[in-house]
């Protein structure tokens, strides 16, 4: 039988309503059919009737969830909170799609309510308790729904609509025969697409590498003693990065970068260097500009101190990308110009 599916999208509806429309497209895309709830007022109790029967019709639910909790009930639930507990308590098939933390994410779009940034945590470790997929803008996420949903037509098949006039007629042969034609070249799409993608992004890693190799930059260092050593070394970025990398993992400080290169790359010892910045802030900042204009360091979003007025820095993905990239180069091609990055100590770079 020609089975189409009725799919729930839920979410919150101003500031995901674009992200919805790409999730319903991917939905039609594959002959199946998306119903949402826009035809009706969320802040309308008496519109629950209606919501319960459309998820009761359908086999599979969608949610998506970003930075907003949404407009709540008289039970203090978010209307998308409630309708996801209904469709769990009916035993429908979830996806879920997380706005992954380090996306970019409007401010007006993001919860700033305690009450409601608290309820919108405990919703994500709610949702997250079942198979989610992470997004970052909308292109992803209708990527992501398209797997996802073939997945679940595949491993976990529903009831579906039929047709009544199709139930006995030939013609039912004939439309799975179609649908089948579609999904499998939706499937080549979505495979080229993911191909194209990876491609463009190994691209750019490299060009990102060659650029980093050719800038170099001086490193001036204070003492304590009141001297000032114009040009202690000279560090092309690639190195400056390949040393900063594993210690920006997590996080690293404006202070701690200063203190750090004058140390293990400029090869002072602790007790000579002018505290509590050694090598210049706007030149240890100047050197995150550049990292940072090639998308491989990011402002760190671990909470701190109301005291701590310092400046932390992590690692972007791209960041982690490429630190993956030349550990690999080293431990592969240990022959290679490459083969002599490691930790250490070096008077001169170049």
């Amino acid at each position: 039988m020609s089975n189409k599916y009725q799919i729930f999208v839920s979410s919150t509806y101003k500031d995901l309503k674009e992200h919805r429309d790409q999730v319903i497209k991917a939905v039609l895309e594959m002959g199946h059919i998306p119903v949402g709830m826009e035809m009706f007022s969320a802040a309308d109790e008496g519109q629950w009737s209606i919501i319960k029967r459309q998820i009761d019709q359908s086999d599979y639910y969608v949610v998506i969830l970003a930075n907003r909790y949404g407009s709540v009930t008289d039970e203090g639930l978010s209307y998308t909170e409630k309708e996801y507990d209904y469709a769990v308590s009916k035993g429908i098939p979830i996806l879920g799609f997380v706005l992954d933390d380090e996306a970019l994410w409007p401010s007006q779009h993001t919860d700033t309510v305690p009450k409601e940034v608290s309820s919108l945590k405990e919703f994500k470790i709610k949702v997250k308790q079942k198979h989610v997929s992470f997004w970052k803008n909308t292109d992803d996420l209708y990527g992501k729904c398209s797997i996802a949903l073939m997945k679940a037509f595949t491993s976990d098949p529903r009831e579906g609509w039929v047709r009544a006039s199709e139930a006995t007629n030939i013609k039912m042969a004939n439309e799975l025969t179609r649908l089948s034609a579609e999904n499998s070249e939706l499937r080549k799409q979505i495979k080229n697409i993911e191909t194209d993608a990876k491609e463009k992004r190994s691209r750019e890693n490299n060009k990102i590498i060659n650029i980093l190799l050719k800038n170099e930059r001086p490193v001036p260092v204070r003492l304590c003693e009141g001297d000032y050593v114009e040009e202690a070394c000279k560090i092309n970025l690639f190195r400056l990065f390949n040393y900063l990398a594993p210690e920006m993992l997590i996080e690293k400080s404006v202070n701690d970068i200063s203190t750090y290169v004058a140390v293990v790359i400029a090869n002072f010892e602790a007790s000579e260097l002018y505290m509590p910045y050694p090598i210049p802030r706007n030149i240890v900042k100047d050197w995150i500009a550049d990292l940072s204009a090639l998308e491989l360091v990011s402002p760190s979003s671990k909470k701190k101190p109301i005291t701590d007025m310092e400046e932390y820095w992590a690692l972007s993905e791209r960041g982690k990308e490429i630190l993956n990239i030349l550990r690999r180069m080293m431990l592969e091609e240990t022959d290679s110009s490459l083969s002599d990055i490691k930790p250490g100590v070096e008077k001169t770079l170049s």
